[in-house]
C-alpha cells in the first residue's frame, strides 16, 4: 500500500506542474493586456490639456507610436481621415506639377505660357488650403468637422486635380518631344564634332598621301643617281645645243622634281608630234634631282630626234633672294613659322586652309614660271606644261594662234559662279577691290602658251614682283601661284578653246571619256595623281601607257605594281 501511495503521488506531480504553468502564462497575458490598455488610455490625445501628462519627445517608442496611430484610427472622427486623404491627393498633384514645371525650366521651352499655367495651378492649390473658411473649419479646429464644408473643400480640390491631370496629359507629349529634340540636338552636335574632326584628319591624310613620294619613285631616283656615281664618264655635260636657243623650233618648259612624271610629259608630246625633231623640251629641276633627271634623259633620249635640255633652277644665277620676292619671303622668319609651327593662327586646324601649307609652295620650282623671258631670252614663244599632264595630240597648232597682243593663252575654268576671281583673292582688301573684278573668269595653269615678246613689252615680271611684295603678309591672297598669275595676267590673257586643255582627272571621276578623248592635253590636277595608289582607276591607263616600263630601273623598282 505504501508503495502504491508513493506511486500515485509520483503521477500527480507532473499534473500539478502543468496547471501551475498554465496559471502563470494566463497571469502574464492578463498583465500585458492591462498594461496595454493603460497605455492607450493615458496617451489619449483628446484628453483635456490639464489632464494630459507631459511626454518627453524621446520617451515615445516606435511601438508606442504605432499603437497610438492605430488607436486614433479607431477612435477619431472619420471625416478627419477623409480630410487627410483629400489633402494628400492635393499635395501629390502639387509635387507632380512642380516636377513638370522644373522640366519646363530646364528645357527652356519657348512656350512660356505653359510654364505660367503650371505656376498658376500650384498657386491655386496653395490658396485653397489657406482660405479662412476652410482653415478655421477644417485645419485649426479641435472639434468635429463640418461635413458640408468638407464636401465643398473636396469639390474644389477635385476640380483642381482634374485640371492638373488634363494639363499634365497635354504637356506630357510636348515634354517628351522636347526631350527627344534636346537629345537629337546633342547627338547632332556630337556627330558634327566627329565629322569636323574626320574632315580635318581626312584632309591631312589626303595631303600626306598626295604629296609623299612613293617608294617606287624614290627608288627610281636613287637608282639613277647610283648609276651616275658608278659611271660618271657616261654622263658628262657636253654643253648647250644650238637647238635650245633656236626660236624657229617649238619650245616647251617643264619644271619638275619627279623623274617619271617629266618623262611621261616628254614621251607623250613626242609620240603625238607630227615633226618631233622640231620640238625642244627645257626641263628644270632642283639641285637634288638634277643627276637623276640627267641620267634618265641620257639613258632614254626622246624619240624622233626631239631635244631635251636638263638644268637645275640654281643654274639660273639671277634667281636669288635679292631679285626674287618669293625667295626672300621663303627665307623670312614669319613664313617659316607659318609652315613649321603648330599654332592655331597658322591654320593647322583648319581643313580648308591645310592645303595652303603644302611644302610645294616653298619650292622655287613652283614660282620659276614667272621668269620665263629671262630664263630663255632668245625665244619668242614657249609652251608651259605641268608635270601631271599627258599630251594626246600634236600641239604645234598653238604656235599658229593669233594672240592679239596678249601674253598668256589659257583655257578658262569658270562656270556659273565658280572659279571667279573672288574665290582666289581677298576682295575685302581695298587694293584688290579697286583693281580687279570679282566676277572675272579664272583660267588654269597646266598648259599655258606664252608670248615672251609681249611679256617683255607688258613688263609682267615687274608687275608680279610688285604684287608679291604687297602680299608678304598674305593679306591679298593665300599661298600658291594661281592667284598671282591671275593678277599678273589679268588683262593680258587670251582664252583658248577648251579642247586644248581638259582638267580634273586628279579629283573628278565624272569627266566624260568623250571630252577626254577630244582633248589635246589632259591634266591630273588634284590629289589623285596617276603615279599614286589613290589615282582614279579609269583615268590611270591614259597616263601609264606613256611610262617607259622597258627601262631597267623602272622594272627594278617595281613601278606600277
Amino acid at each position: 500500500m505504501a508503495g502504491g501511495h508513493r506511486g500515485g503521488g509520483g503521477r500527480s506531480v507532473p499534473l500539478r506542474n502543468f496547471f501551475t504553468y498554465r496559471i502563470f502564462v494566463s497571469a502574464m497575458f492578463t498583465l500585458l493586456f492591462l498594461a496595454t490598455v493603460s497605455v492607450l488610455f493615458t496617451a489619449n490625445p483628446y484628453a483635456s490639456p490639464h489632464d494630459r501628462e507631459p511626454v518627453l519627445p524621446m520617451t515615445r517608442t516606435p511601438m508606442n507610436s504605432y499603437v497610438h496611430r492605430t488607436f486614433l484610427a479607431i477612435k477619431s472622427d472619420p471625416l478627419k481621415t477623409r480630410l487627410d486623404l483629400i489633402q494628400k491627393q492635393a499635395n501629390d498633384h502639387i509635387a507632380l506639377i512642380n516636377a513638370y514645371a522644373a522640366y519646363a525650366r530646364k528645357l527652356k521651352l519657348e512656350n512660356s505660357k505653359q510654364l505660367r499655367v503650371f505656376e498658376d495651378l500650384i498657386r491655386s492649390f496653395t490658396d485653397i488650403t489657406s482660405k479662412p473658411s476652410y482653415k478655421s473649419s477644417l485645419f485649426d479646429t479641435e472639434g468635429s468637422i463640418d461635413e458640408e464644408v468638407l464636401k465643398q473643400f473636396e469639390k474644389e480640390v477635385k476640380d483642381r486635380v482634374k485640371n492638373a491631370r488634363q494639363l499634365i496629359s497635354e504637356a506630357k507629349e510636348s515634354f517628351d518631344n522636347q526631350l527627344k529634340i534636346q537629345k537629337l540636338k546633342d547627338t547632332i552636335f556630337a556627330v558634327n564634332e566627329q565629322l569636323t574632326k574626320a574632315k580635318k584628319q581626312g584632309a591631312f591624310s589626303s595631303m600626306i598621301a598626295a604629296k609623299s613620294i612613293p617608294k617606287s619613285v624614290h627608288c627610281l631616283a636613287m637608282r639613277l643617281v647610283e648609276e651616275k656615281l658608278a659611271h660618271p664618264e657616261k654622263y658628262v655635260d657636253t654643253g648647250p645645243k644650238p637647238e635650245f636657243e633656236d626660236p624657229n623650233l617649238y619650245h616647251y618648259a617643264i619644271f619638275s622634281d619627279n623623274v617619271i612624271a617629266a618623262s611621261v610629259v616628254v614621251n607623250s608630246a613626242v609620240k603625238n608630234a607630227k615633226e618631233p625633231w622640231k620640238h625642244v623640251f627645257h626641263v628644270a629641276t632642283d639641285r637634288m634631282n638634277l643627276a637623276a633627271m640627267q641620267v634618265w634623259f641620257k639613258m632614254r633620249p626622246a624619240e624622233g630626234g626631239a631635244h631635251v635640255e636638263v638644268k637645275a633652277v640654281e643654274d639660273y644665277t639671277f634667281l636669288n633672294s635679292s631679285y626674287v620676292p618669293v625667295l626672300r619671303q621663303i627665307e623670312s622668319a614669319n613664313l617659316q613659322r607659318f609652315y613649321f609651327e603648330n599654332r592655331a593662327e597658322n591654320a593647322t586646324k583648319d581643313a580648308n586652309n591645310l592645303k595652303f601649307r603644302n611644302p610645294k609652295y616653298l619650292s622655287m620650282l613652283n614660282h620659276v614660271r614667272f621668269y620665263l623671258p629671262e630664263m630663255y631670252p632668245k625665244l619668242h614663244r614657249i609652251l608651259f606644261l605641268d608635270d601631271d599632264i599627258v599630251v594626246q595630240k600634236d600641239l604645234t597648232g598653238l604656235w599658229n594662234i593669233d594672240m592679239d597682243g596678249k601674253v598668256n593663252g589659257a583655257v578658262e575654268t569658270c562656270f556659273g559662279s565658280f572659279h571667279r576671281y573672288a574665290q582666289y583673292m581677298n576682295f575685302s582688301h581695298p587694293l584688290i577691290k579697286e583693281r580687279f573684278n570679282p566676277k572675272a573668269c579664272a583660267w588654269a595653269y597646266g598648259m599655258n602658251f606664252f608670248d615672251l615678246d609681249a611679256w617683255r613689252r607688258e613688263k609682267c615680271t615687274e608687275d608680279y614682283h610688285y604684287w608679291q611684295n604687297m602680299n608678304e603678309n598674305r593679306t591679298l591672297w593665300k599661298l600658291g601661284t594661281l592667284p598671282p598669275g591671275l593678277i599678273t595676267f589679268y588683262s593680258t590673257t587670251k582664252p583658248l578653246d577648251k579642247s586644248w586643255h581638259v582638267l580634273g582627272l586628279g579629283y573628278n571621276p565624272s569627266i566624260s571619256m568623250d571630252e577626254i578623248n577630244n582633248a589635246a592635253v589632259i591634266h591630273y590636277n588634284g590629289n589623285m595623281k596617276p603615279w599614286l595608289d589613290i589615282a582614279i582607276n579609269q583615268f590611270r591607263p591614259l597616263w601609264t601607257k606613256y611610262v617607259d616600263y622597258e627601262m631597267e630601273f623602272v622594272q627594278m623598282c617595281n613601278f606600277g605594281l
